[in-house]
């Protein structure tokens, strides 16, 4: 492709990605993971897409409410609904820093929850939480415990704010230098974009109304965000 079919591949983008935040895009097919074709416009459009998902984490008070919404709008299971599974097999106390960070003392209880958050079939997010049972009411511990009720739902009633602390990208779709090499930018041809399992991650701490911290979360962005077909977009006149 030549210098200018790249140009112009990127200012279909730029045109379109106001279609892509607002998920403009064709039905998934349930529990099917990204498959992509490879090319520079596809690359784009994922960058654009994570972007514009981290962006709207960052932004929000719920990672969860985040999520539910980006479920529906790129229609990932018939019922956009973000359970929480646990994965029991792990556990980790906190560090002598996270406590400091969650107000308690070195004999406080706080407990170790890891969930895969999901909506359908897919897997959205791994995320490990660190919370303080004691600054939540005995029922919020009962969901926490018992059901597959994601934690800031459960929190919701506290009126929950959050504050990043680290925010990272694991995965960028075009290589660095690519606005200036060609080469390193062109895709094989026929080839089908490759996504690693992690996209981003957040490590935040959740704050009461009060300001008052109850969680420190580590989320780790998994790649079945993008598991629906690639934006059908065209030139004018294509």
């Amino acid at each position: 492709m030549s210098g200018r079919g790249h140009r112009a591949d990127a200012r279909v983008l730029v045109c379109a990605l106001g279609w892509i935040a607002f998920g403009v895009l064709n039905t998934a097919t349930a529990g099917s993971t990204p498959d992509w074709p490879d090319t520079l416009l596809t690359r784009l459009e994922a960058l654009a897409l994570i972007q514009t998902l981290n962006a709207k984490i960052l932004a929000s008070n719920s990672a969860t409410g985040s999520l539910g919404q980006w479920c529906q709008a790129h229609h990932l299971a018939a019922e956009p609904l973000i359970v929480a599974r646990r994965i029991d097999s792990l556990t980790e106390p906190p560090s002598p820093a996270q406590r400091e960070t969650l107000e308690v003392g070195a004999h406080d209880l706080v407990r170790y929850r890891r969930v895969e958050l999901s909506c359908g079939d897919h897997v959205l997010s791994i995320a490990d939480n660190w919370y303080v049972p004691g600054r939540l009411t005995a029922d919020m511990n009962r969901q926490l415990e018992g059901t597959q009720t994601p934690f800031g739902i459960v929190v919701q009633p506290l009126h929950v704010h959050r504050e990043t602390l680290e925010a990272k990208v694991l995965w960028s779709p075009l290589p660095e230098g690519w606005e200036a090499n060609e080469a390193a930018a062109t895709p094989p041809p026929g080839a089908r974009l490759q996504l690693p399992a992690a996209l981003f991650e957040h490590r935040a701490i959740l704050y009461t109304a009060q300001h008052r911290p109850i969680a420190e979360v580590h989320e780790v962005y998994q790649r079945d965000l993008l598991a629906f077909p690639e934006p059908q977009l065209h030139q004018n006149g294509d």
